[in-house]
């Protein structure tokens, strides 16, 4: 039977389109085939694994990579805000910085943006899911939070799960104005984030390595914003200043090299989502578009 495609919406050119996976017959093998458990198990979803591999990327070899990748992908090197030949090692040249013009900021009156750039899948109601990526799995959100008067005081929140392939910007940053707090680190295995590995095994996002931040916010109450890890993810950096106000659309921080993942929850009633959002989320499509894009809109 051949590979089912992963598909999304693309928002800038309209259309539904196949992603190009990054390193696709690894993972097929390694959460599609039977003989892929043991490595899986064994070597893969272990930190040493990701660490490894993201000291290879940080070796000055690594920047021969760069190229090859460029050429295969078909990133548009004007939008960094260094020339892709000032690079020492792959990891430099993954999290990488771009123009401010490259991703402009929404403005519009109570316009919330996407925290990263990738494909975007949310829940209006986390509560009310029960076919999240597996017909019949609900959404752990308590297993996401690990505090479980957090977990039902946004139990019928709002969520927004954005997820970044190696191919993507990998900084991220905030979706609204607001003053954030210490992040809290929840350790954890780190999977693979792609689809291929969610069809298999939902609970990844919420069994994975990941950060919490609680943003205070002046018109939205409190949004949590979550980074989870995933293989080949060197590190979840942070790069913003606890209990400082910050403004729609500032950096939060990056991911060294790897595919990962950005969660945004809204408490209940506070937003409503896009309609192509709601529309693809709904058919179980993600949605591509760019940090700094509207994605929901506050609500009174």
């Amino acid at each position: 039977m051949p590979a089912e495609p992963i598909t999304f919406f693309n928002r800038l050119t309209g259309r539904i389109e196949t992603e190009a996976v990054y390193g696709e017959g690894f993972l097929r093998f390694t959460y599609e085939s039977p003989l892929g458990t043991l490595p899986l198990n064994a070597l893969v979803k272990r930190a040493f694994f990701s660490q490894w591999y993201g000291r290879r990327m940080d070796d000055p070899a690594s920047r021969a990579k760069i190229a090859p990748f460029l050429a295969t992908y078909g990133l548009d090197t004007a939008e960094f805000a260094d020339p892709p030949d000032s690079f020492r090692t792959f990891n430099e040249f993954f999290y990488r910085k771009l123009k401010p013009q490259a991703r402009p900021i929404a403005t519009g009156t109570g316009d919330i943006v996407f925290p990263a750039d990738g494909r975007h899948l949310v829940l209006p109601d986390i509560a009310a899911c029960g076919d999240f990526f597996v017909k019949g799995t609900r959404f752990d959100l308590p297993a996401l939070l690990n505090e479980p008067e957090t977990a039902r005081r946004f139990a019928n929140g709002s969520m927004l799960i954005s997820r970044l392939c190696p191919v993507d910007y990998h900084r991220f940053h905030f979706p609204c104005d607001g003053t954030p707090g210490r992040s809290r680190l929840i350790n954890g295995p780190l999977y693979s984030v792609s689809p291929i590995a969610l069809r298999k095994r939902p609970s990844i996002l919420w069994e994975n390595k990941r950060e919490i931040t609680v943003l205070r916010t002046p018109d939205l109450g409190d949004v949590l914003l979550l980074e989870i890890g995933a293989t080949c993810v060197g590190s979840i950096v942070q790069t913003f200043a606890p209990d400082a106000p910050i403004r729609k659309g500032a950096e939060k921080g990056c991911f060294r090299f790897g595919g990962s993942c950005c969660i945004t929850i809204f408490e209940p009633g506070r937003i409503r989502f896009a309609d192509d959002l709601i529309e693809h989320s709904h058919a179980g499509r993600e949605v591509y578009a760019r940090m700094g894009d509207v994605c929901a809109q506050a609500l009174g």
